[in-house]
């Protein structure tokens, strides 16, 4: 949640009503007016790491050269393409797209996140509705086929080349390259784990730098730190901290310290620099479209809504798990029937696997697999020489003897997960939810964790896209509840785009 300071003068009540002690520890002056003045900060407020000026140059180059083919595509097939209408047209697409897209450059939404996409979305749209005026207005009506044709194939061409820079900077981000200069203050515990969570999602760019917390002078003789991460100052010395070291954000995380009052203070002093301020909410897997800010009082209230679980959106989910899971079928039919025939003249034995699996509101179902082992394997283990390397209650081996000569490439790009497909058009399972569990697992599941029975269980989701195998135990099931706690239909688009990466590069598999 983001906390944007807008520059308003401070009232004078509200200054005097602060306590001295929630203000003692302040290294700068707090003039009667307002407005904190540090020369230093102004010097801060405009500057981009060069590394963002470069990216977003690239991305804004690429939006023209794709914004270039489209309208020169089409220009070259309109008939004639010399006319003078087709220049005309051809113009005014470009340049309704080109400035519809300018907010779409902002670095601050650059590479991570989806509000790049929505903003390339709502700059198609912006696009067309200046057009449609324009055609109106001049009566031209030639203007419809470059307004549902030349748009939208636009908008894929910006679409492809974004996603192609994103992948790029992801992997310098890999490496620590191309990161957010990040301090983060509050209560120690959870200072670890705001700096786990940024180092497992290096993607997003944020990196963790310094930390702020209680009872720590930064004038100190001695200095610690939290996982690696030094301790710069207390948490009455954040303000001063993100000044000297240029840091492109604070995150405040939980402590009883921040009160109300300190963290408009705060707000306050980052006024006039480039650090934004960011508040890590206590729910910390709960976002999306659950989490609602309203002013309620005079003051905002984060509002939780249910997840939802039933309703239109939840028919549009049945029907594309239904349609697609046909589809697939159809497709890949051939090589179903290629595995099929490999599997039997590989080892004596049935081609499925028939295992019981829970699902939804706690149905037992019969989940298939093509089969990757011996016959009669999930009743022994060859006397205790494989070894146990899945986590928790999972029972995984990178090197199981009990395996067929075909196993290792099936299970390695998850072919042998395909006919669950038939477990999707029965509606026993979803193209996307949480892994089913077996019935043994499930008796052994904290109340918490029942709630992953509230949705369909899915052929993938968001464990098998995050490193399958390679998670901890508790990492799958907290994977698998945020799954629950934030579906949308946008979440599913995005975790089954992200199977085929995970599919393609064998990440996890075993």
């Amino acid at each position: 949640m983001r906390l944007s300071s807008g520059r308003r003068t401070r009232p004078v009540e509200l200054r005097e009503a602060i306590p001295p002690s929630e203000t003692s520890g302040a290294t700068t002056s707090r003039p009667r007016g307002g407005r904190t003045h540090d020369r230093g900060r102004r010097s801060y407020s405009a500057r981009v790491l060069p590394w963002e000026r470069r990216y977003r140059l690239a991305v804004a180059l690429g939006d023209v050269v794709a914004t270039g083919l489209a309208v020169a595509g089409a220009a070259v097939l309109s008939a004639p393409p010399e006319s003078w209408q087709t220049v005309l047209f051809a113009a005014l697409t470009a340049a309704a797209l080109l400035v519809a897209l300018v907010p779409a450059w902002d670095h601050r939404i650059l590479g991570q996140g989806a509000e790049e996409f929505h903003r390339l979305g709502r700059a198609l749209l912006t696009a067309a509705v200046l057009l449609a005026f324009g055609a109106v207005a001049t009566g031209v009506g030639q203007l419809r086929g470059w307004i549902f044709v030349v748009l939208p194939g636009a908008a894929v061409l910006c679409l492809l080349q974004r996603y192609v820079l994103r992948k790029s900077l992801h992997r310098r981000r890999a490496v620590g390259r191309c990161m957010l200069p990040v301090v983060a203050a509050g209560h120690p515990e959870a200072l670890r784990d705001l700096i786990a969570r940024t180092r497992r999602e290096s993607h997003l760019g944020w990196q963790i730098r310094a930390v702020c917390t209680a009872g720590r002078s930064a004038g100190g003789a001695d200095v610690e730190q939290i996982d690696s991460v030094p301790v710069v100052g207390g948490l009455d010395e954040v303000a001063r901290s993100a000044r000297e070291g240029a840091y492109r954000a604070v995150m405040i995380s939980a402590d009883r310290y921040w009160t109300r009052s300190r963290l408009q203070w705060l707000s306050w002093e980052l006024e006039g620099t480039a650090t934004e301020m960011v508040v890590a909410p206590v729910l910390m897997d709960i976002a999306g479209p659950r989490v609602h800010v309203s002013e309620v009082l005079g003051m905002p209230l984060l509002r939780l809504s249910e997840p939802v679980l039933t309703g239109p959106r939840l028919f549009v989910k049945f029907a594309v798990d239904r349609v697609g899971a046909l589809l697939l079928l159809l497709l890949l039919s051939p090589l179903l029937c290629l595995i099929a025939v490999v599997i039997k003249s590989d080892s004596p034995g049935p081609v499925f696997y028939r295992q019981r699996r829970v699902g939804h509101n706690g149905r037992v179902f019969t989940m298939l697999k093509f089969r990757t082992m011996v016959t009669d394997a999930d009743r022994s283990t060859l006397g205790g020489e494989v070894a146990d390397e899945g986590a928790g209650p999972l029972f995984k081996s990178r090197r199981d003897p009990r395996m067929t000569r075909i196993g290792p490439v099936l299970r390695g790009y998850s072919m042998d997960e395909l006919p669950q497909l038939f477990n999707v058009l029965l509606g026993d399972m979803s193209l996307v939810g949480p892994r089913p569990p077996l019935p043994n697992e499930a008796e052994s599941y904290e109340p918490e964790m029942h709630r992953r029975f509230l949705v369909r269980p899915g052929m993938t989701g968001l464990w098998q896209v995050s490193g399958r195998s390679d998670l901890s135990w508790a990492e799958s099931v907290r994977l698998d509840l945020r799954y629950v706690e934030n579906w949308s239909l946008t979440l599913d688009g995005m975790i089954l785009w992200k199977t085929v990466r995970a599919v393609v590069t064998k990440e996890g598999a075993y």
